[in-house]
């Protein structure tokens, strides 16, 4: 899922630090996802989906 959200930051030219202070989504959040510390929760992919304007089925990880 990070992959994604980091493919995002870079297709935006946003960072994500912008992303955190704009939705209020902790920055040490996206590094505990990007070191595999924590899993998103449905909330939070779907504060990100309306932020970079996506479905929320974007995020989900296709095995």
């Amino acid at each position: 899922m990070y992959e994604k959200f980091a493919n995002l930051l870079s297709e935006r030219g946003v960072t994500a630090y912008r992303v955190s202070k704009d939705t209020g989504i902790a920055a040490n959040t996206f590094t505990d996802w990007k070191n595999g510390r924590s899993n998103p929760k449905f909330d939070k992919l779907l504060i990100l989906a309306k932020y970079f304007d996506v479905p929320v089925e974007y995020f989900a990880e296709t095995k």
